[in-house]
């Protein structure tokens, strides 16, 4: 049997009051319509159809080739947005998930059981439902004598006895495809606002007695729609305590869950410990036996296991195992730390490899270079790689010390084993186990402080008068 899906991302979304089109307002770290596809995608949709209207081209940026789009020039109802997937699944045989972009909290398994009992009931249609202590505002949806669907009323269309029921449609479903599309040709849009209703198909395949079912979800999170930027607060909120329960169990400790900001495509193996304030996003993959935080934040970083990172920051870098990053340290793109290095307090690296148990301890800048091996790079140095048009590269070679204050201008190489002493600004290559010395000779004139104090006195006084 064949499974497809149509996902619905045509609305513009005017009460989230942002230039951005909604559906791609980030939930975690992924915009929503990203994780919707996610969904259906790990629930083995073969093909799915993300119907767009404003913002097309936008979200076919986000999302790439590997979906099929149809167009919505007019945002005319929900029936009317999967009538324009029918050029590409009218013909069809299997069945179609229709689901929202901006439900980014439906869950896999959630979709792969209605699917599972849609397939076993033999039905035409199933809805996804919740159940809500306070229902206000949601279609609800009324029950046959044998447990089918009848038909969803909306909230402000209810009798007294329907606006009882507890029972609301989530705004999911699952179809025959074939029939989804036969019912929707059936749909009119006589009816205040003048749109044609998904939900219209639910009545029309009823009265050709057909079966309608409904898969109850657990998780009443499941059926928000984000519409406004109160929503989408409330589905960060509540899918981050989703994420950070799913590593807890996993074997990972989060000393202060609710301060813990993991985003939904990261991986972290046990036994480590996130310490508050952090962030973690985008592919970022930590190990095992790792320390992070407080107060680090990584991005489409690495991280080897045994690794600690304290009040860092790192944006697409790779750390070995057994490393120590920070405090305050900066590890931009491109760079690679090898085992057991030790990047210190106030240390920015970019676009450098650094070879196994390196260090460089604190106050220093490395870009654009490739560190051997037991290296130790001394406070303040910096590899000077940029001529404002071109960068160049400094090499160092295994086993080198690099005293403090110490200048490295680029292009340049230092040997295995060589010295640079502390305060010298190097411009040529080092050879293997040489020393380099490249600074002024000091010079102290005796007594010579004071005619300087007296001097600057004497300015101050005239300039004073």
């Amino acid at each position: 049997m064949k499974k497809m899906a149509i996902v619905l991302a045509a609305g513009q979304g005017k009460r989230m009051k942002s230039k951005l089109y909604k559906v791609l307002h980030a939930v975690c770290g992924k915009p929503m319509v990203s994780h919707v596809l996610d969904t259906v995608k790990q629930a083995s949709c073969e093909r799915t159809v993300i119907v767009v209207g404003h913002g097309a081209e936008a979200v076919q940026a986000t999302l790439g080739q590997s979906v099929e789009y149809a167009f919505q020039a007019e945002q005319l109802g929900t029936g009317h947005a999967v009538m324009q997937a029918k050029s590409l699944l009218g013909l069809e045989d299997g069945v179609t998930v229709v689901i929202c972009g901006d439900t980014p909290l439906v869950r896999v398994e959630t979709v792969e059981a209605m699917i599972a009992q849609h397939v076993a009931q033999g039905a035409a249609a199933t809805v996804l439902t919740a159940v809500f202590a306070d229902p206000t505002g949601y279609g609800r949806v009324v029950r046959g004598a044998n447990g089918d669907v009848e038909r969803i009323v909306e909230h402000k269309d209810c009798n007294a006895e329907e606006a009882a029921i507890q029972e609301i449609n989530t705004g999911t479903y699952c179809f025959d495809n074939r029939k989804l599309f036969a019912a929707l040709d059936l749909v009119t849009n006589k009816n205040a606002q003048g749109e044609y209703y998904l939900t219209d198909v639910i009545g029309i395949l009823k009265g050709q007695g057909e079966r309608v079912g409904a898969s109850v979800t657990g998780d009443v999170a499941e059926a928000i729609g984000v519409n406004d930027r109160v929503a989408l607060g409330e589905a960060e909120r509540l899918m981050r305590l989703r994420i950070n329960a799913k590593h807890q169990l996993n074997g990972v400790t989060l000393i202060d869950a609710g301060n813990t900001y993991i985003g939904a495509d990261v991986t972290i193996g046990s036994d480590t410990i996130i310490y508050p304030g952090t962030v973690l996003s985008g592919n970022t993959a930590i190990g095992s036996d790792c320390v992070i935080g407080p107060g680090a934040e990584l991005t489409d970083t690495t991280v080897g296991s045994g690794s600690t990172i304290r009040h860092s920051v790192t944006e697409k870098a790779q750390i070995g195992d057994d490393c120590n990053v920070g405090p305050f340290a900066f590890l931009r793109p491109g760079t690679k730390l090898g085992r057991h290095v030790k990047i210190g307090d106030f240390v920015e690296i970019k676009n450098t490899v650094i070879g196994e148990h390196s260090k460089v301890p604190h106050l220093s800048y490395v870009g654009d270079a490739i560190v051997g091996s037991n290296v130790n790079i001394g406070c303040g140095a910096i590899t000077a790689n940029y001529d404002g048009y071109n960068k160049s590269v400094t090499e160092i070679g295994d086993g080198v010390f690099i005293g403090s204050n110490a200048n490295l201008i680029a292009p340049v190489k230092i040997g295995s084993g060589a010295y640079v002493v502390a305060g010298s600004t190097i411009t040529q290559n080092v050879e293997d186990n040489d020393v380099a010395i490249a600074r002024e000779r000091q010079v102290n004139k005796p007594g010579y402080a004071a005619k300087l104090r007296a001097r600057a006195k004497a300015k101050k006084e005239r300039e004073s008068e």
